[in-house]
């Protein structure tokens, strides 16, 4: 069962809704994310790319753009090493398409294999690039922990130009260790005096190009136009705050996604079913974005890269067919995981623990992480899963937690048990020998100390709103509050003692319910379900009896009438281009 929690913060709300031709209704979801003062509002509403923070700011910045001028310039042969995530693959294409057309001769890229490299630099990386001839290394996404690699390409003779959004190594005495590059940009260092610290490494690149051709940006504005789709895609990929320049970002980028010059993108977007010229951010997110991320996971992100940088419409189209085929496969392979961690959970009786340790040995490691997320969602406990290794006896471990859990802080207890760990308070990796996996979990549990009110799910709603109260003009206005994503979520409203008379499942996988209710006054609303049939189904047998469920499918004239509240987001569905107001229920009380 989950706990609301209202919001109750207070403005003028009159006063602002007519100072700025908005319903008090959006006034008040202004407020709700703290968006306060006439300045921040117009910003929100209307800010646009002239609103981004100077990338001069950041330390570092002008000696990085230097240094890589310099080396374009001379010939000089440079490597792009990033991640093998969204952010990491539009990063890397983001510094590998600026070089291009900065004039550099002879620019390549690698991006990491994850079960073989893992992330980010490695050694071995290092001795590949001085092995084929590289000058210079310019890291993205990736680099401000590497201190002993870096080291190792200095006493190679390479120069190294780190971008990164990650923090900084700390050490025992909470001093921060940056690597020994020859020049360190990112703005999660200590003292940075960018004021903004919550963009992605694909952000970071696009500020150093716009720091490489400093003076010239009008000139390639074709390109920065092109490229700032792609510093979007990574933002709402890498779960950025939609907040600050992020907003302005996501909103110009999706905008521009519309005239995007990239084929691969372009087929990518057509191939997933959707209209590039009104795409949201959940697009980015939820389908285009899990395409991208399934050749990181399944096979190489490389395969991405050749899509992004493909210059001929047919093969870009064969290619995102292969990267959708390669994201289906994923989901199936993590329905299969899910499944069975849900089955450990029930026959194991795990539901007595407060921290979920499953043993799934033959689950694929790229995608232990997905199934943690999504064991951690249904059960609202922090989880770890666990898969067997290419060395004999060894296991890999991702965890993801719930926020009243520093996963981190409580594993590090047992680091001892560990053969590699890191991570933060709200996911971690982990390598241990098979058999400490139980003694890992008794420990885990032992020490626990969350209580049944700490694992209610808490539901953050913005207000109570009557469905009578909802139009498609209101609807249509809380587009000026998109894209929406971190910290600024869809708006969510509450309505109170609503009947359920009936429902139907939906779907080829009949996963979707469609539900009708009334109000007080005898109002009837459809409402759609998509949140998985399984726990609102417990929910109702749990509150109305197995005859009540029954009751709500059997026909479109129930029986009796099944009093609840319901949490709701209020959208506006569009088929066979006609549109309608569609109320999807998020939650229920």
């Amino acid at each position: 069962m989950s706990r609301w929690m209202v919001a109750a913060k207070r403005a003028d709300f009159c006063d602002i809704a007519e100072r700025f031709h908005i319903d008090q209704v959006t006034a008040r979801l202004l407020r709700n994310r703290n968006v306060i003062g006439d300045e921040a509002i117009r910003t929100w509403l209307y800010g646009d790319l002239s609103g981004l923070h100077d990338p001069h700011l950041m330390t570092d910045m002008d000696q990085a753009a230097s240094l890589i001028r310099r080396s374009v310039e001379a010939g000089e042969r440079i490597r792009i090493i990033g991640d093998y995530d969204v952010d990491g693959i539009c990063a890397t294409y983001i510094l590998y398409r600026g070089l291009l057309e900065a004039g550099a001769a002879d620019v390549d890229y690698v991006l990491p294999d994850r079960v073989r490299d893992g992330y980010g630099l490695n050694q071995t990386l290092i001795r590949t690039a001085r092995d084929d001839g590289v000058q210079v290394i310019l890291t993205c996404d990736n680099g401000i922990r590497a201190i002993e690699e870096i080291a190792l390409a200095k006493e190679l003779g390479l120069t190294v130009v780190v971008t990164d959004h990650h923090e900084p190594r700390i050490d025992a005495d909470g001093r921060e260790t940056l690597p020994e590059a020859d020049a360190v940009v990112d703005p999660g260092r200590a003292g940075d005096p960018y004021p903004f610290r919550g963009i992605c490494g694909a952000v970071v690149a696009y500020k150093f190009l716009q720091v490489l051709f400093d003076g010239k940006t009008r000139e390639h504005q074709a390109l920065f136009d092109e490229l700032i789709v792609f510093a979007a895609f990574a933002t709402n990929c890498d779960v950025m705050p939609l907040l600050d320049e992020n907003r302005i970002i996501m909103r110009e980028g999706l905008k521009r996604a519309a005239e995007s010059r990239n084929l691969g993108l372009d087929q990518l977007i057509r191939a997933c079913g959707l209209d590039r010229g009104a795409l949201k951010a959940s697009d980015f997110g939820f389908t285009i974005g899990p395409c991208l991320n399934a050749t990181g996971r399944l096979d190489s992100a490389h395969r991405a890269m050749d899509l992004l940088t493909c210059p001929e419409t047919e093969q870009a189209t064969v290619m995102a067919g292969d990267l959708i085929a390669l994201n289906e496969e994923r989901k199936a392979l993590t329905a299969i995981g899910v499944k069975s961690a849900c089955e450990q959970y029930e026959k194991k009786g795990y539901d007595k623990d407060r921290v979920l340790v499953i043993d799934l040995p033959d689950c694929h490691e790229s995608i232990a992480g997905i199934i943690a997320g999504r064991i951690r969602e249904r059960y609202g406990k922090p989880t770890i899963v666990l898969t067997d290794s290419a060395e004999e006896g060894i296991v890999k471990g991702s965890a993801r937690s719930v926020p009243q859990y520093d996963m981190y802080r409580n594993l590090s207890v047992f680091e001892s048990m560990f053969l590699r760990f890191g991570g933060h308070e709200q996911a971690a990796g982990l390598t241990l020998r098979r058999a400490d996996i139980d003694a890992l979990r008794a420990g885990l549990n032992e020490r626990c100390l969350l209580s049944k009110e700490d694992l209610e799910q808490v539901v953050h709603i913005d207000m109570e709103l009557p469905l009578s109260y909802v139009t498609m003009e209101l609807v249509r206005q809380f587009s000026v509050l998109e894209p929406f994503g971190k910290d600024n979520p869809e708006p969510l409203f509450a309505a109170r003692d609503l009947c359920l008379l009936n429902g139907r499942i939906l779907g080829k996988n009949r996963t979707v319910g469609k539900y009708q209710f009334s109000d007080a006054q005898g109002r009837k609303y459809d409402m759609i379900y998509f949140d998985g049939l399984e726990r609102f189904h417990e929910f109702l047998t749990e509150k109305f009896g197995a005859d009540g469920l029954n009751d709500i499918y059997d026909g479109f004239r129930p029986r009796a009438a099944y009093p609840m509240h319901v949490a709701y987001h209020a959208q506006i569905n569009v088929y066979q281009g006609r549109e309608s107001l569609q109320f999807r229920m998020k939650d229920f009380l």
